[in-house]
């Protein structure tokens, strides 16, 4: 493959960038291998280019640990580096010091002429201790795996950038193949630049295996690993259904406090999102059972041994469903927007409830082929009770218009939804 084409950018680098000005640390998390190091890399060299000093220092390596082994031994190195000059220091892996949060207060507290670049990948300590070590003295960006908007710009050599919404009405068959192979091998880097799918199949078994052996066994120090596995595979079978603690606790032989730990810890750790359902009438609606996606689809299926392999009666529908979500979680990234689903007791149910301030948008992902629009009676019925200004029908490739009463409802294919504001 061709070097240049090993390359992907990514949307988040200009915010990156942009934060370098700060004096606050730029605090970089994410899943493992979702490309972290790789854009702090981007980062010291675009300094570099622009004749900033730079030292990269990371946990991972053998050699740069003695460094962290107090403040003063790291500010030794930096002077060392930089004498009293304005430096750029960046730490890969600070999950792998031991009160990381309170060693980084520290050293922000001395107000040295260091700017501070900081990553690691999922961990409690990193999500919990780290975050609320340093309130009001960071900024924390959150580095998914590639999205599909992304993974598109790549496979075709940026050449539609600027006008991907364009290339994606002209070229859809193209898209169809993209998107088939999207939600199959999902979006961490590795997989993505490899060609070949026993290549693709290596790399996620290694990513899956370290998240398992060193995440789980070591940092949170997990008991019943195969419970832990096993609770996994399970969540990825049932992507987008209601999860049921006590079936959970009595399949895997756990106690359903500990199913809970569980779950928790693979939020901490950016496998997992759990989405919880939306109610204003407890009487009637299902106020307790929520649904998990997971963060990259290409895991979600190594885990359940479909890598690669997803096919219609696999649960395709649900894996798009993960998709759309994904999709829309960066869309309220950084907004105070909120997603949930709606279920009634009667089996009503809506996929997601976007709320953004007042704004209430109910959205329903299909992924069978849509030939005209047709509202059926779970949108129907969250529509006559809560009145929404507008609702979509998120699927493949059909767009339309049907009014009910005063609401709106937009049919559009799923690439519109990544570059359209429908909060607005």
């Amino acid at each position: 493959m061709n070097e240049k084409k090993l390359f992907i950018k990514r949307d988040i680098f200009e915010d990156l960038k942009s934060h370098l000005i700060k004096k606050e640390i730029t605090l970089i998390v994410g899943p493992r291998q979702a490309g972290k190091t790789t854009l702090m890399m981007l980062l010291k060299e675009y300094l570099e280019s622009v004749r900033k000093k730079t030292v990269f220092l990371s946990l991972d390596f053998e050699n740069d640990q003695k460094f962290f082994s107090s403040q003063n031994a790291l500010i030794e190195k930096l002077k060392l580096e930089f004498g009293n000059n304005e430096g750029y220091v960046f730490i890969d892996e600070i999950q792998r010091k031991e009160d990381a949060g309170v060693f980084l207060k520290g050293l922000y507290d001395m107000s040295l002429p260091y700017k501070f670049i900081v990553s690691g990948s999922g961990s409690v300590e990193l999500k919990e201790k780290v975050h609320e070590s340093l309130a009001g003295r960071k900024a924390m960006f959150e580095v998914f795996p590639v999205s599909f908007r992304e993974f598109v710009n790549f496979k075709t050599g940026y050449k539609y950038d600027d006008k991907l919404a364009d290339y994606f009405t002209v070229e859809n068959k193209k898209t169809a193949e993209f998107l088939g192979e999207y939600l199959n091998f999902g979006g961490y880097p590795r997989v993505v630049t490899e060609d070949t799918q026993e290549e693709k199949n290596k790399i996620i078994s290694e990513i899956y295996r370290s998240y398992i052996e060193k995440d789980i066994a070591y940092l949170l120090k997990v008991e019943k690993l195969d419970a832990f596995s096993s609770l996994v595979k399970i969540l990825a079978s049932q992507t987008g259904k209601m999860l049921n603690y006590s079936e959970l606790s009595n399949t895997l032989g756990i106690s359903v406090a500990t199913v809970r730990n569980y779950l928790w810890y693979l939020e901490k750790t950016f496998i997992t999102e759990t989405v919880s359902p939306y109610f204003k009438n407890i009487r009637k609606e299902i106020t307790k059972a929520p649904v998990v996606y997971f963060y990259d689809i290409g895991f979600r299926n190594y885990s359940i041994g479909l890598f690669g392999t997803v096919g219609e009666t696999d649960g395709l529908g649900f894996v798009f469903q993960n998709l759309i979500f994904n999709i829309l979680k960066n869309k309220i990234l950084y907004s105070s927007g909120k997603i949930n689903y709606w279920r009634t007791k009667d089996k009503a149910e809506v996929d997601f409830i976007v709320s953004v301030g007042n704004k209430l948008i109910p959205i329903e992902v299909k992924y069978a082929d849509i030939k005209k629009p047709e509202i059926e009676r779970s949108l129907r019925s969250f529509i006559e009770k809560y009145s929404p200004e507008k609702a979509f029908v998120v699927n493949k490739s059909f767009k339309g218009r049907v009014d009910i009463g005063k609401t709106e409802i937009n049919f559009i294919p799923f690439w519109e939804l990544i570059g359209k504001d429908i909060f607005r």
